[in-house]
């Protein structure tokens, strides 16, 4: 995506730009509320510009909204948090209609089980037991506000808030409340494994495509 925006971005304004996002995702994951910032010294107004942008992108990317900011702003320092949304399609039918959006879980979920083992992720941990083998960041500790799980027919969404996160971190965490779903742990079992903070224990990590990032939050 950064490379298509800023091919875009070049594009309008006849030079090389750089973009910076709030965060990288991990390949196959979505968003609806990526933010970027850029710095460019043209006259075109917010509209015209977000229009021309549109115009050089793919399909499958698109600019919502476009605004003047301050010179200090910076898409990914100013951040103070995200929020995430992961699909799963609880039936024994998968969904094609759903397919690239959601993870299809044959087996039958307790969300009441994944629910009450959600809310053990809340508050300050160390997640070094939640995230990838090769995450390269020196601070494992993490604020997570808010984590719920609902369930709309065989639609199952579980959404968290939290200040920053380590890469799969949201995949993991998620691969573990499945495993709480299908009754191989509790609450308790979750804040085990947080302080033990073994990946090999935690659960599996959930696939690409059922993440979604919601929102960017400053």
């Amino acid at each position: 995506m950064q490379a298509c925006l800023e091919d875009a971005f070049a594009a309008m304004v006849g030079a090389a730009v750089r973009v910076t996002g709030a965060g990288r995702t991990d390949a196959g994951v979505h968003a609806l509320g990526q933010v970027v910032s850029v710095k460019v010294d043209v006259a075109i107004p917010p509209g015209g510009f977000l229009r021309g942008l549109n115009t050089h992108l793919p399909p499958d990317i698109a600019v919502r909204e476009l605004d003047d900011v301050a010179d200090t702003f910076d898409a990914r320092r100013s951040a103070r948090g995200k929020v995430y949304r992961y699909a799963i399609w609880n039936h024994v039918v998968r969904s094609p209609q759903r397919a690239r959006w959601s993870w299809h879980h044959r087996a039958p979920l307790d969300t009441h089980g994944m629910r009450e083992a959600a809310a053990a992720f809340v508050g300050r941990h160390d997640f070094r037991g939640f995230r990838a083998a090769d995450c390269e960041r020196r601070s494992t500790v993490r604020v997570i506000h808010s984590f719920t799980v609902l369930r709309d027919g065989a639609l199952v969404t579980c959404e968290v808030e939290g200040t920053a996160f380590l890469k799969n971190m949201v995949r993991i965490m998620v691969g573990t409340l499945v495993a709480a779903g299908r009754g191989a742990l509790d609450a308790a079992g979750v804040s085990a494994l947080l302080a033990a903070g073994d990946r090999t224990q935690a659960g599996v990590t959930a696939p690409a495509h059922g993440l979604t990032l919601v929102r960017v939050i400053y």
